[in-house]
This record gives C-alpha cells, sequence and structure tokens, in this order.
C-alpha cells in the first residue's frame, strides 16, 4: 500500500466529501454502492433515499483550477434576499373577472363617436358622486360605442385602481396602449397598479414614462414614492450582472487555458510520430525558412485554437500536415477552408506569398485567401500552377 497520495487524488476525495456533506443524498448514487456499502461496514448511518438535492452533485472527476481571486456569489435574477424593501401599502390581486372588452374589429361612426362622449359624461358625473360600479358601467358602454379610444380605457383603468381592481386596470392600460402607444394616462395608471402589487421596477419604468410625456403633479408624487425600492432593485441588478459577467469572463479564460493545454498535448504526441508541425520553430525537421512566423504564436489564437477542438478540423489539419498536397481535398469544405485560410493569413500569405509556399490558381483557391501565394510549397507539398511536379 503507498504510504502517500497524488494532490490531484487527494483534492478530487475532498472535492466529493464536500458534495457528501451538502447533498447527502449522493450516497444513494447507484454506481456508488460501493462506498455505501463500505461506511455501513465502518458502522455510518447513511441518509435515507428520501434525501433530496439541494443542487445537482458536482462533478468530481476533475479538480478545479486555482484562481487568486475568490470567486463572488452570483445570486439568481429574481432573488432579492439582500435588498431591504419597503412594501407597505402592498395589495394582492383582486379575484373578480376585469370588465368586457369592447369589438376590437369595430370602425365607430360618427352617430358612434357621439354616443360614447355622451356615456363618458355620464361615467364622469357618477365618478363625482364617488358611485364607482356605475363609472366603470358607463365607461363600458361608452367604450362598447367606441373600441378604438385609449382615453376610455384609460379612465376606466383609473376607476378600476379606485376599487382595488389592480390587474382589471392593468388590462385596460394594455390595451388602452394597443391604440395609442404614447397615452400617458395608460402609462400612469399601469404604473400605479404596479406599484399597488409591489412591482417596483415595473412601476418606476412607467411612471417614469408617464412623467416624460405629459409631466403632471400626481405622477410625480407617485414616482417620488417607488423611486427608493426601485433604486435598490436597480442597484442590486447591477451587481447581478457584473457578478454574471466576471463570471462569463473566468470561463472562458478557463475554456482557452484548457484549449491550450489539449494543444500541447497534441503536440507532443505529433511530434513523436514525426507527422505534425514543429511550433516552436516552422516545418517538421527544421526551424523553417528565414522570416518565417513562429508557427507556435499561431496556436495562442483563440480562435484556432476553438477549431482545432472540432474533430473534423483537427483530423483535416493533421491530414495536411502529414502530406501538404492533401490541402485540395478541403478547398471545397467551408469550415476547414476558413480555418487554413487563417492559418494561412497568419503565416504571412498575402500577394507577395510566404517562402516556400506554393500556391492555388489565383483564380481560385478558398474562399476571400485567393490561395497559397508563392512558387514552393508545403515541403513535398502541393502542386504549383505549371503542373503536379511538386508531388511528393
Amino acid at each position: 500500500m503507498a504510504e502517500s497520495m497524488n494532490q490531484e487524488d487527494l483534492k478530487r476525495l475532498q472535492g466529493f466529501i464536500d458534495a457528501c456533506r451538502e447533498n447527502p443524498g449522493i450516497l444513494q448514487l447507484p454506481q456508488l454502492s460501493f462506498f455505501k456499502e463500505y461506511l455501513h461496514s465502518l458502522g455510518a448511518n447513511i441518509p435515507s433515499a428520501g434525501s433530496s438535492f439541494k443542487t445537482s452533485p458536482p462533478p468530481f472527476n476533475e479538480p478545479p483550477m486555482q484562481d487568486s481571486t475568490p470567486e463572488p456569489t452570483v445570486q439568481e435574477e429574481d432573488e432579492e434576499s439582500d435588498v431591504e424593501l419597503n412594501n407597505e401599502g402592498v395589495i394582492e390581486p383582486e379575484i373578480e373577472d376585469p370588465p368586457e372588452l369592447a369589438d376590437g374589429g369595430k370602425v365607430p361612426t360618427e352617430e358612434d363617436m357621439d354616443a360614447a362622449d355622451e356615456k363618458r359624461s355620464e361615467a364622469m358625473m357618477a365618478l363625482a358622486d364617488n358611485d364607482l360600479q356605475k363609472a366603470v358601467d358607463l365607461f363600458t358602454e361608452a367604450i362598447k360605442f367606441n373600441p378604438e379610444s385609449a382615453m376610455l380605457y384609460a379612465k376606466r383603468a383609473s376607476v378600476l385602481l379606485k376599487q382595488k381592481r389592480v390587474n382589471a386596470a392593468i388590462r385596460d392600460c394594455n390595451e388602452a396602449l394597443k391604440h395609442n402607444p404614447d397615452s400617458a394616462g395608460a402609462y400612469k395608471f399601469r404604473g400605479r397598479a404596479q406599484r399597488l402589487l409591489g412591482n417596483w421596477l415595473e412601476a418606476a419604468k412607467d411612471l417614469r414614462l408617464a412623467c416624460k410625456l405629459d409631466f403632471d403633479e400626481q405622477t410625480n408624487e407617485w414616482l417620488k414614492e417607488v423611486q427608493p425600492n426601485a433604486t435598490k432593485l436597480e442597484e442590486h441588478n447591477r451587481k447581478y450582472e457584473r457578478q454574471r459577467k466576471d463570471k462569463e469572463l473566468r470561463e472562458k479564460r478557463e475554456r482557452l487555458h484548457k484549449a491550450q493545454e489539449e494543444a500541447k498535448k497534441a503536440q507532443a504526441e505529433q511530434e513523436k510520430s514525426g507527422t505534425s508541425f514543429n511550433f516552436s520553430g516552422g516545418m517538421p525537421g527544421g526551424s523553417g525558412p528565414s522570416g518565417m512566423p513562429n508557427i507556435g504564436n499561431l496556436f495562442k489564437d483563440p480562435d484556432i485554437l476553438a477549431a482545432l477542438q472540432d474533430p473534423e478540423v483537427a483530423a483535416a489539419f493533421q491530414d495536411v500536415s502529414a502530406n501538404p498536397s492533401n490541402i485540395f481535398k478541403y478547398q471545397s469544405n467551408p469550415k476547414i477552408a476558413s480555418v487554413i485560410n487563417k492559418l494561412i493569413s497568419k503565416l504571412g500569405g498575402g500577394s507577395e506569398g510566404m517562402p516556400g509556399m506554393g500556391g492555388f490558381p489565383e483564380t481560385g483557391g478558398f474562399p476571400g485567401k485567393g490561395g497559397f501565394p508563392g512558387s514552393g510549397g508545403f515541403p513535398g507539398g502541393p502542386p504549383s500552377q505549371s503542373g503536379n511536379d511538386d508531388l511528393d
């Protein structure tokens, strides 16, 4: 038995134990039955199969990369546990059905619009008498005569708000905005309804727009009322977004690092077989022609590294590395052609050509690059324009 364990194995073991502490139900996985039996033999108490996972079991087959910067805790977008809000005045939405909508396809005549105006006047009188339900009913009749009036929907929404029928008010405001996207009244009353529901960000957005379209003191007072909670939530969301972007950047760097490590491993394996580019200096067997760029720098390019993760591209690259004349097989494959064109560009391919690089005819080549310029070719490489004398 070995007296010590590999540090990498210890990290994996520690990661697995940490995962078990957080989610004991992991031990009920069928593939860990041998480990559970071992724990039983030591007298350990194993949690029942009913133990639930708080999160998906984390992978422990690969030790995490070390990062000197501690990773911040990224919260879910809807998590507001660390935001202290003043929810005074928030109400539960109504259960009753909203008043009916009119036939949206009706085109009102002049008589219809006159009748709608008459009903609107009666509704305003009922509202003055504080008979809210009668006012709602009269506005409903007016809407039936003139279903294209955004103002009538906004007016009925204002009465519905007085009845605390917030969902019905929001629906009427949405209908008003279909007919007039610049209805300040619709934004005003919808913003107020959102405030009563505790939807602070939506309320602030609507009330700000209402003030911009048609400022009035009441709208401004309502906006001041929601502003403190809305500001807290906006700052919380900005913090979350920064954390999300930082996490994405770290993950991108980790993927790039992993791709570079895999490229180095692939390089070492290919050099053993004698079929690869010599990344440190040039072509196989030497440092390359004078003035040739260091080919190793190509494999620091993230796009090239990412492309070489594709098995089809990697196989084609190895095929061309073994026999450069095989490059012509991939001329009609856009995916592979684009990678090779980028390699040519990085290696100095252009109108003057690269030393030792033969080329496709000027009228052909890979898309957008004009092929391999020059007159030589890969060692033992592809045919030149004059014939097939350069083939192995």
